[in-house]
């Protein structure tokens, strides 16, 4: 007879697909930087890359504080998403868009492991695990300054430039 699923492993599930989520990011950013017109675009990128990696490193210390191997499963809805960042830097290569459409295919990104590290946050509270909220809060604070980022170079360029005949 199947053990009915708790809240416990609707987290450990979560945590997967979001460390799943961030080593394909992690694998897109330099993808993205070398796509990129700007030169603020390309280091934005690139920075973003480092930060990605050391989200990846306190996932790992949140799987190994509920004592589960730091594994991923496979999230179909960032693979749709990056595979919709590369559907853009493909149709847009030489076009004065493709900045703005790179920022928006980033800030999707963001916006998913914006709404995926939230809900780990109140899980983790609700679960009592105290170790794991502020490595979560963490991961959810850089994902929101590279948002409010990708917003600012949006509003300065890319999207003005994206508007200029080619």
């Amino acid at each position: 007879m199947a053990t009915t699923k708790q809240l416990d492993d609707l987290f450990l599930d979560t945590l997967k697909d979001i460390y799943f989520a961030e080593k394909q990011i992690l694998r897109a950013l330099p993808k993205m930087a070398r796509a990129a017109r700007s030169e603020e675009g390309k280091s934005g990128f690139l920075q973003h890359r480092d930060e990605t990696q050391g989200q990846i490193e306190r996932l790992g210390k949140v799987f190994e504080f509920i004592g589960k191997p730091a594994r991923g499963k496979t999230c179909e809805a960032i693979q749709g998403i990056i595979a919709d960042g590369e559907e853009i830097m493909e149709e847009f290569k030489d076009s004065p868009a493709l900045d703005a459409g790179l920022l928006s295919a980033a800030q999707a990104v963001e916006h998913y492991e914006i709404a995926r590290y939230g809900t780990l946050i109140a899980w983790a509270t609700q679960l009592g695990l105290k170790d794991a909220v502020p490595l979560l809060k963490a991961n959810l604070a850089e994902e929101e300054a590279t948002d409010k980022k990708l917003t600012e170079l949006a509003e300065k360029s890319a999207n003005a430039n994206g508007q200029k005949a080619a």
